[in-house]
């Protein structure tokens, strides 16, 4: 079977200095009107000619008095990763050497990142060893930092990120359940993971409710499990893996189908999220649980008020078909349970209500503890990387108890449906466990620099460096 082939991804986005690199400076907006002052008249001139401004995220060349390029500049403020992404599309497509000395290490590792997310082009399975053929900018880095931690680092994100974009772009009839077992397995065996995956008729006993969803399809459902790491605290990442989404027997019109590939992923992100923390070895016990899903139609799909099975001994009343995810997420957030993590988080593609409510680019987070959600939240900002809280709302609990025979997967109303939603998932969990949810839309509708259209990672960064700051 074709895979990405994780071990296939650039190790590196920033080459060492080299003879040629030309001097790209990185001016802070307050200081854009002094540095131009300072430009030689002939640059001045130049720049002035070419009607280039001195604006946040401007970028533009410095041509020497012959006319040939001799460097670049960028002017940075606020978000600092798409201005530089922006920066590596619309300069020469040249070798670049940040120049000034004064970058601090979060400087350093946005314009890294910006430049490494400018250079991504969707590529097929079978073609993940094939060179980028965007032409944009390369980036050397300066030699005042120490270990490189801020390359290092976002080198890291820049491959997960990579790494769930791809797999989310994947089409759906290479990227089954199995391919997406088979691209753990790839991650894993790059670092040194444990991994075990229960695919088919085995999960029926101990992992009722993923059978249930995925028995109805040609490839087979399964649950993935990986571990990393023997010290530190226990995080647990689970991923909604439904590989596509048909609806099952409440099946979508064609256009809401349309871009039902994405419904992995949740999946895709805690690949990518793994992937980036195992790449920096952050000290903590990571555990990757997704339970991966074809929601199709056949003689075997479950209908409309049939009453299933859980891991946790919950009996479920199916609501609708179409609300499958949180089904197969209820089966592996009990499983995370199991070793008491100090934190879980599940990324999951899961209702529409969270779209409505929030548009497409704001990731919906729910959380048991409001100072966990606060955490996360300012780490989204650091990253420039945005989620936002909703509520956990009390009142609308009750409503998944009005199920004719058992718990109803849906309840009742179709207002609130990213809380009840939520709410569904917290039966699985319980109230005391540091636990988020992430309603994650996964697809970017249409192209900027450093984010083109098609799948995405969001919150992932953020999640990072909440993690990175639990250590």
């Amino acid at each position: 079977m074709s895979s990405l082939s994780y071990a296939a991804l650039p190790h590196d986005f920033a080459d060492a200095k080299a003879p040629g690199d030309l001097p790209l400076h990185i001016i802070h907006h307050d200081a854009a009107d002094t540095w131009f002052a300072a430009l030689p008249a002939f640059q001045k001139a130049s720049h002035e000619a070419m009607g280039q401004s001195l604006k946040d995220g401007q970028s533009g060349r410095l041509l020497g008095q012959d006319g040939t390029l001799e460097g670049a500049y960028l002017i940075i403020g606020d978000e600092v990763i798409w201005q530089a992404a922006s920066a590596a599309k619309s300069l020469p497509a040249r070798r670049y050497q940040l120049e000034e000395d004064a970058l601090d290490a979060k400087t350093i590792h946005d314009i890294t990142l910006g430049f490494a997310l400018a250079d991504y082009q969707a590529r097929l399975l079978d073609e993940a060893d094939k060179p980028s053929q965007i032409a944009t900018c390369h980036l050397s880095q300066p030699d005042n930092q120490p270990n490189n931690q801020p390359h290092a680092r976002a080198t890291a994100l820049a491959r997960g990120t990579i790494l769930c974009r791809d797999l989310i772009n994947a089409p759906a009839n290479k990227m089954t359940p199995a391919a997406l077992a088979d691209e753990a397995r790839a991650l894993a065996k790059a670092h040194g993971a444990r991994i075990e995956v229960i695919s088919g008729d085995a999960l029926a006993k101990d992992y009722p409710a993923i059978h249930i969803v995925g028995r109805a399809a040609e490839v087979p459902p399964c649950l993935i499990d990986m571990k990393w790491g023997n010290s530190g605290p226990k995080i647990t990442l689970v991923g909604k893996g439904v590989t596509f989404d048909s609806g099952g027997l409440d099946l979508k019109p064609s256009k809401a189908m349309e871009m039902m590939k994405k419904d992995m992923g949740g999946s895709a992100h805690v690949l990518g999220l793994a992937a980036a923390i195992m790449m920096t070895g952050l000290n903590i016990q990571l555990r990757v649980l997704i339970g991966a899903a074809e929601n199709a139609v056949s003689e075997k799909s479950m209908r409309p008020l049939d009453v299933i099975d859980t891991r946790a001994g919950i009996k479920v009343e199916v609501g609708n078909t179409d609300a499958e995810g949180r089904l197969v997420l209820a089966d592996a957030l009990h499983l995370a349970l199991e070793d008491e993590p100090d934190f879980i988080v599940d990324f999951a593609t899961l209702t529409g209500a969270a779209r409505v409510a929030l548009g497409t680019s704001c990731p919906a987070l729910f959380c048991n503890d409001d100072m966990t959600a606060r955490a996360i939240m300012d780490a989204g900002k650091k990253e420039s990387d945005p989620l936002w809280q909703l509520p956990l709302f009390e009142a609308y609990d009750t409503q998944l108890d009005t199920g004719h025979m058992a718990l109803s997967s849906t309840g009742q109303s179709g207002y609130g449906g990213a809380i009840t939603a939520a709410l569904f998932l917290r039966r699985f969990t319980g109230r005391d466990v540091n636990w988020a949810h992430i309603d994650v839309m996964a697809w970017n509708l249409s192209s900027k620099p450093g984010r083109p259209k098609g799948g995405e990672a969001m919150g992932m960064r953020a999640l990072y460096r909440y993690i990175e700051e639990l250590i």
